[in-house]
């Protein structure tokens, strides 16, 4: 869980630390020798063991061409665009307006930059309310100028941005962490209301005063890696339950009426589900364990529950 410390606070800029494993999964990135396996660090030669990559087989049966392999068949309907240079990032990042953009900063020598590819490009083709786009930061002068501009250090590096802004980064994540952030970032049309205020919360209440219908909120913010955690478990039981349930979320640091709200509830860690009934909060649970959650939402939809 992440605590809310400070209600005032800018949200966060900074990359969210991963776990030890995680980290040790990403690769340096500066500027890379036409030797194998070999880049430079500060103008120092470092060398790189040797480690197994991708095959050509795996990779076409995962349906994409991973960035180090050059002469791999692309699949046709790809629908992640390479970039070239910072004037081409820039323009796509306008283009988007306010959609979501996923963006892989990647290089060609780099082993975890092969195995995450094929995901997005899976991503690319069922998200369609979301802009992928691909930085090969060893390609030119022009994207090494790129990352540096951003920031870049380790690769594979995903940034995502919304009308122009950068809302988050994450390095070294795997498929599992990097389809939770599209969802969890980019889901504009599932049956999860997107709330983003009081008034926004008092009418989804009024509508649903009557009727019998349970109210669960999802209170979380922007950069919490829990709350990211378990999102797609609701949206699931957003989608099993629409009879009995209606589901709704708030990311607290999204303005300054979402953050009077969280002190409103008292809410001190994130995430937070609060369940409303006939106008009224009749519990909360604070937590990202799935079971935990869905028991709750059954005890408080009325389901006998043991534990």
């Amino acid at each position: 869980m992440a605590t809310v410390a400070n209600f005032s606070a800018k949200p966060i800029t900074t990359v969210i630390p991963r776990p030890s494993s995680a980290v040790a999964s990403t690769s340096s990135f500066l500027f890379f020798d036409p030797k194998p396996n070999s880049l430079i660090l500060n103008q120092s030669w470092v060398k790189i063991p040797s480690r197994r990559r991708f095959s050509a087989v795996k990779v076409k049966a995962a349906g994409a061409a991973p960035p180090g392999k050059v002469g791999t068949p692309v699949v046709k309907d790809e629908k992640v665009q390479k970039i070239h240079s910072g004037e081409e990032f820039d323009e796509a990042l306008k283009k988007a307006k306010n959609k979501l953009v996923v963006v892989e900063f990647a290089t060609s020598k780099s082993d975890q930059s092969n195995k995450i590819y094929p995901f997005m490009v899976e991503l690319s083709r069922t998200c369609n309310d979301v802009d992928f786009l691909l930085v090969m930061g060893d390609e030119s002068e022009k994207t090494r100028e790129l990352c540096r501009r951003e920031k870049i250090e380790k690769v594979p590096h995903f940034s995502f941005y919304k009308s122009m802004e950068k809302i988050h980064e994450e390095e070294g994540i795997g498929p599992d962490q990097l389809m939770g952030d599209v969802l969890y970032y980019g889901d504009s049309h599932s049956a999860v209301v997107q709330l983003h205020g009081r008034a926004d919360v008092e009418k989804l209440i009024d509508e649903n005063r009557t009727g019998g219908k349970l109210i669960v909120l999802d209170v979380g913010l922007k950069h919490c890696g829990p709350c990211v955690k378990v999102y797609p478990t609701v949206l699931k039981l957003s989608r099993s339950m629409s009879e009995t349930v209606v589901f709704a979320r708030m990311n607290g640091d999204e303005n300054d009426s979402c953050m009077e709200f969280l002190k409103d509830m008292n809410v001190i860690e994130v995430p937070t589900f609060l369940f409303i009934r006939d106008g009224d909060i009749c519990g909360r649970y604070v937590g990202s364990g799935k079971g935990e959650l869905i028991g709750e939402i059954l005890r408080y939809s009325g389901v006998r529950v043991t534990y």
